[in-house]
């Protein structure tokens, strides 16, 4: 992770966001999503939803919130290497994941239905899964989340933690 993440993050993260954790524990590296959020809530981050397998089920929440920003956490299948992160608008992850899913809807279904029933600017914060096997992440995958709860809580300035990240 470099500091071009950080700063796309600064950059469009602007304004209330609300984390969307998405994935199943059950699966392996899939509960990348689900694990992250858990720990920014936990860390102090208010406006966290821990998804899980039914993001859906959260959309008229997220709406009457009037959120600025929707931050969807997900493990996405992609090329490269498993731990590396992808960063998407709404429109680009309808384009690259527009039906093929885990989940009721794709994820680029649902965030292009957030945007149109919030008004929010719908992201998504993908990780390449190494291992959907076991009830724990991977260790490669494990050491992205670290990461990256890190470089959010500095960015969204929760948690106590308002900067100051080195290292990524």
């Amino acid at each position: 992770m470099t500091a071009d993440l950080r700063q796309l993050l600064e950059q469009t993260l602007v304004g209330r966001t609300c984390i969307l954790g998405i994935g199943n524990p059950s699966w392996g590296d899939d509960g990348f999503g689900v694990r992250l959020a858990e720990e920014l809530r936990s860390s102090g981050c208010e406006d966290v939803i821990v998804a899980g397998i039914e993001p859906e089920r959260w959309i008229s929440d997220v709406a009457v919130k009037r959120y600025n920003n929707v931050l969807l956490l997900d493990a996405l299948e992609f090329p490269g290497e498993p731990g590396h992160t992808l960063y998407m608008d709404a429109r680009q992850l309808e384009t690259r994941f527009p039906q093929l899913s885990t989940h009721k809807l794709s994820l680029g279904s649902l965030a292009v239905l957030i945007e149109n029933v919030s008004g929010a600017n719908v992201w998504c914060l993908g990780v390449k899964p190494l291992s959907l096997k076991g009830e724990r992440l991977s260790g490669t995958v494990e050491d992205t989340k670290r990461l990256l709860k890190a470089l959010l809580l500095g960015v969204l300035g929760c948690g106590g933690n308002s900067g100051g990240i080195s290292g990524i």
